[in-house]
């Protein structure tokens, strides 16, 4: 009994490591002509989780800049960016995860926040402190959470 125990505790904690060894950290995202090819997670994305990220003003409000006619609910959608209807018509599946994680790798001008970056920041700040940060920042967004928001966007066809 006890061996079993162990044994299933140990199968736990390795099920635990696989995962998080699993995950691409942002420094290690490879863009290949702004898209990104593999999964950051290898966890299929969950495009409710990834509607509720889109709409969250602390998450990814992607809402506040683009307007999504799917969401008729969501009050205040922007219109200062490319609306979402139909962007999975328009980008494949490793182009929208390129774009959420960092878009500027596709478009070098756009002013698109970077939601998994933590490094190569101008000017960053640590909390409307008017203070830099110490150390190294956190992506805006889990790499789970770009798989989200990844999946949410592969239901918006034409």
């Amino acid at each position: 009994m006890m061996r079993g125990l162990a044994l299933a505790a140990g199968l736990g904690t390795a099920s635990a490591l696989a995962a998080w060894a699993g995950e691409v950290a942002p420094k290690d995202v490879v863009f290949e002509g702004g898209a990104i090819a593999a999964s950051l997670t290898g966890t299929p994305g969950n495009p409710e989780e990834g509607a509720r990220i889109m709409t969250t003003n602390a998450l990814g409000n992607c809402v506040a800049c683009h307007a999504i006619a799917a969401m008729p609910d969501v009050p205040f959608q922007g219109t200062i960016a490319p609306p979402l209807d139909g962007v999975a018509s328009r980008y494949s599946e490793a182009e929208l995860r390129g774009l959420v994680a960092n878009a500027k790798m596709t478009f070098e001008g756009t002013f698109m926040p970077a939601f998994y970056k933590t490094e190569g920041f101008v000017r960053p700040g640590a909390g409307y402190t008017g203070k830099a940060p110490e150390g190294e920042l956190a992506p805006i967004l889990t790499a789970q959470q770009i798989e989200d928001v990844v999946a949410y966007l592969m239901t918006l066809k034409d």
